[in-house]
């Protein structure tokens, strides 16, 4: 049983001891912080997966451990610059490298006319670019979601939001992205990111999301 153990603490504390050297947070202006991260975790997770085989438990943990912090690198590298391509679309328009996933946050007041499910004809050829740029990665997995504020009945809300995840979703097929791969639905006002309080956050809360999850 020592045996066993003994490989996996060394892979776990040597990836352990490479995560507390990259830190995003304390280096926000870092454009490879994600990158960096996503090689620790996939290290991590190569190094557990080789140190838990029968035979040269060690050895295979320092292999595991090189594959999966390539694997994990390669994909924090795609987000990166998945994300940068985002963000030049349209301003308005919030992209957010969440690390092992992205987040498009796209404001319903700029796509939406107010109680409206139909997009606005200008914002059409953003959501193509949108498309577009998911068919050129298309390795991952999409969920398009509706939020709303509070304001009206928590029935109405929850109807708006998935009419308005449904027509952003509808515009992307439209543009080329396979169905398959899309998931659109609404969550109402069920996860506000400010306060209903003042009109400012209820604005924030109004929004539709693109959730953006590597395959792995």
């Amino acid at each position: 049983m020592t045996f066993i153990k003994t490989p996996i603490l060394l892979a776990t504390g040597a990836v352990l001891a490479l995560s507390a050297c990259v830190n995003p947070n304390a280096y926000p202006d870092n454009p490879n912080a994600r990158t960096q991260n996503g090689a620790i975790i996939g290290g991590m997770a190569g190094a557990l997966l080789g140190a838990q085989s029968d035979e040269d438990r060690l050895a295979k943990a320092v292999v595991g451990g090189a594959i999966g912090a390539a694997l994990g690198g390669a994909i924090g590298q795609t987000l990166d610059q998945q994300a940068a391509e985002l963000r030049a679309i349209n301003p308005s328009f919030s992209v957010t490298n969440m690390g092992d996933y992205l987040v498009v946050n796209m404001p319903q007041d700029v796509l939406f006319a107010v109680d409206s499910a139909s997009l606005r004809p200008d914002l059409v050829a953003d959501l193509g670019s949108v498309a577009q740029n998911l068919i050129s990665y298309p390795n991952s997995r999409i969920e398009v979601i509706g939020h709303t504020d509070d304001t009206g009945s928590a029935a109405y809300n929850a109807d708006l939001s998935q009419r308005r995840a449904s027509s952003v979703a509808q515009v992307l097929m439209a543009r080329g992205v396979p169905g398959s791969r899309l998931t659109a639905y609404g969550r109402g006002e069920d996860m506000p990111i400010a306060s209903n309080a003042t009109p400012q956050g209820q604005a924030l809360n109004r929004r539709v999301e693109i959730i953006i999850r590597p395959i792995r």
